[in-house]
């Protein structure tokens, strides 16, 4: 019997960001995915638009399949929600593979990525991908998410939920992974959050960035399920 793997999307993004992963690990794992409240058309609650409630969609999810303990993948803000998912309900998640997750939350990095998400700069200077963003979270107001993830990365700078003290009792393997030139994660930011988890590996993708779509997909599958066999 196949062993369950949950794959979870980014910021801004919905499960559609991760079809293509999921159709390659499918022939090794029974694969789930889902988008998070207020992405991918779902409906956009601001009092539930928070890193904690996601991982609380993580554990929700696994709790309502009646899963037994899953693998999981976090792309980013996935891979965030899938740790504070492990160190609220231990038991639930067997290993967790983070790719380009932003671990180094303040006020001042917080207040750098919230520069990025200016929905007038977006609609001038990347038009696509506003179009993009339109198409993903209809019929929700894109610009909407865009607010609300602002939001949320405020209060992750504000009062960021996983502590080095938290990250230090997550005793499950996790693998960090991110790309050489990711300016979003930061390698030495990794780095650094890596060394907190008693059974993390780190590792980085060379000349990679932090999108996904700029991922080599058979190197990210061949990682996730060597890592998952050396977990299991």
């Amino acid at each position: 019997m196949k062993e369950n793997l949950l794959l979870l999307h980014g910021a801004l993004g919905s499960d559609k960001q991760l079809r293509g992963l999921a159709r390659d690990l499918s022939q090794f794992y029974q694969v789930h995915t889902f988008s998070f409240g207020g992405h991918g058309g779902r409906e956009l609650t601001p009092n539930s638009f928070t890193m904690t409630a996601f991982a609380q969609e993580v554990t929700d999810y696994i709790r309502e399949k009646n899963l037994p303990a899953v693998h999981a993948f976090g792309y980013s803000m996935g891979g965030y929600a899938a740790l504070l998912a492990a160190s609220q309900a231990p038991g639930l998640l067997k290993s967790v593979t983070t790719l380009g997750t932003k671990f180094d939350w303040s006020p001042e990095t917080a207040a750098a990525e919230n520069k990025l998400l200016d929905a007038a700069k977006i609609r001038e200077k990347v038009p696509q991908f506003a179009e993009q963003l339109s198409q993903t979270h209809a019929p929700t107001d894109w610009t909407a998410v865009l607010d609300a993830t602002r939001q949320m990365m405020l209060e992750l700078g504000q009062n960021p939920p996983l502590t080095p003290a938290m990250l230090t009792k997550i005793t499950i393997p996790v693998q960090i992974l991110v790309g050489e030139l990711d300016k979003t994660a930061g390698v030495d930011g990794s780095s650094l959050f890596a060394s907190y988890l008693p059974e993390a590996t780190f590792e980085i993708l060379m000349n990679t960035p932090h999108p996904l779509e700029r991922v080599n997909p058979d190197e990210l599958v061949q990682r996730i399920s060597r890592f998952i066999q050396g977990a299991a």
